[in-house]
């Protein structure tokens, strides 16, 4: 496998990753790339016009930080680098390069696309389709879960491109289901991600499988050693554009908390928003199983429309609960972080962490992303007696600081996203009732989250 140090190459590793390192440690700047050129516009980066109107058809209109630097140098061919929270445009940055590169005269894969589950791929696969629409492109997704002799058939008739989760794509492979050979593209999405799921042997055993001179795209919400290890090894001078972990910017999110004194008053608090908001669809995120169907059974008692999904679920149960929600057939989603990185439901206006996630990685609102850009607000549920873990997993996401205000105020706030630029960064006001049992003990706190977000707020009214 031709990578950085192939066989009888002056390639210096140490000096590789003392350059890396200096990347991600460099201060002063929010992106840092070792490619110049920026592209304002979808216009002026040369793709095709039916990838163009396949783009603007998606939803989008200006490129976002991610595609002016990253497009380009992907559709040129580099090896690319790219650290991306999820929502910050890294998917269409490789779909678009792929699309690009892709010779739609061959019915046989061209471009793969690895991703740790099955929900990721599947969504990499419609997003595919969709920018490809005007392209004619052929995309499959292979993932565990679904039938093997149907993957087989599919690839027999021939794609495009292959989107899966590493053990069902390491096995189209070794079964020679899947032909490598023609392979010239290939995508690892949320490589930290997959390697934290202990994929690494995996991922190390496709690339043997795959042509010595292959384009790498490496996409990260964070550069682990094992990723960067990863880069040295199987990557070709790659294009570098890293956003310091800190610096990860979320556009169009506004969050905030809301803190109740007692666990058991976090339903009825939840309850009281939804009758409060103006909410299209939202997505609830709690830490268990149990939980997941506690909470629906709760929620429909009090005449909610609810979906649920959750890992002990079968793939086709999942998949039809998450076409149902996506109609509109129901307003909320309920689940577990088996969709924490990457929903893309368009009308979802509000994202609910009813339960305090147990690592950064999971708290990150900016899995559900959406086509059209829209501002999502997001909330945490959490209790006083949580607030420590609150500073300790929101602080790698500090970016501006926080405020408090009543929570009439907020809630019509939530409810006209236009009402968020008018909060200034300074303003602290005391919290007023909104339902008897949190009259005197629920905070609600605007933020882009900071460590400093827990400060209680003024206590004379309690």
């Amino acid at each position: 496998m031709a990578g950085l140090a192939p066989e009888g190459s002056q390639f210096d590793t140490k000096q590789y990753d003392t350059k890396m390192n200096e990347l991600l440690s460099t201060d002063g700047q929010e992106l840092i790339t070792t490619y110049d050129e920026v592209f304002g516009t979808f216009d002026h980066m040369g793709l095709q016009e039916n990838l163009l109107r396949g783009i603007y058809a998606y939803g989008f209109e200006k490129p976002s930080a991610i595609h002016q630097r990253g497009i380009v140098p992907f559709c040129k061919g580099l090896d690319v680098i790219q650290q991306a929270q999820s929502g910050t445009g890294k998917t269409a940055t490789f779909c678009s390069g792929n699309l690009q590169q892709l010779d739609y005269g061959l019915v046989q894969c061209q471009a793969l696309v690895l991703a740790p589950t099955r929900e990721l791929a599947q969504q990499i696969e419609k997003v595919m389709r969709a920018l490809g629409n005007y392209l004619g492109v052929k995309v499959h997704a292979c993932v565990g879960g679904t039938s093997v002799r149907e993957d087989q058939r599919i690839l027999q008739t021939g794609v495009h491109t292959v989107v899966g989760t590493p053990g069902r794509v390491f096995d189209m492979l070794r079964r020679q289901s899947l032909r490598s050979d023609i392979i010239k593209m290939f995508v690892l999405d949320e490589a930290d991600e997959m390697l934290s799921r202990g994929f690494k042997d995996q991922i190390y055993d496709i690339f043997q499988l795959l042509p010595p001179k292959i384009q790498v795209g490496v996409f990260s919400a964070t550069m682990p050693p094992e990723a960067l290890e990863i880069t040295r090894k199987f990557m070709n001078k790659p294009v570098r554009i890293l956003v310091k972990r800190g610096e990860l910017t979320l556009e169009g999110i506004k969050q905030f908390y809301v803190n109740v004194d007692k666990e058991e008053w976090k339903l009825e608090t939840l309850c009281d928003l939804y009758e409060t908001l103006a909410i299209t669809q939202s997505v609830i995120f709690v830490n268990t199983r149990r939980k997941v169907d506690w909470l629906t059974d709760k929620m429909r008692g009090r005449d909610h429309t609810v979906s649920a999904t959750h890992g002990d679920m079968d793939q086709n149960t999942r998949d039809i609960i998450m076409r149902e929600f996506r109609s509109g057939s129901s307003r909320i989603l309920i689940t577990t972080d088996l969709l924490a990185r990457g929903i893309d439901v368009q009308q979802v206006s509000l994202v609910i962490n009813y339960d305090l996630p147990t690592q950064p990685k999971t708290i990150n609102p900016t899995s559900i992303s959406s086509a059209s850009n829209q501002s999502v607000r997001t909330l945490a549920v959490t209790n006083f007696h949580f607030r420590t873990s609150y500073v300790s997993i929101t602080a790698p996401f500090a970016n501006n600081r926080p405020h408090t205000s009543s929570i009439p105020t907020a809630t019509h706030q939530l409810c006209d996203p236009s009402n968020f630029l008018s909060l200034h960064p300074q303003t602290h006001s005391s919290i007023t009732s909104l339902s008897p049992p949190i009259s005197t003990t629920t905070h609600i706190i605007e933020t882009d989250v900071d460590h400093r977000l827990c400060q209680p707020a003024n206590d004379r009214h309690r």
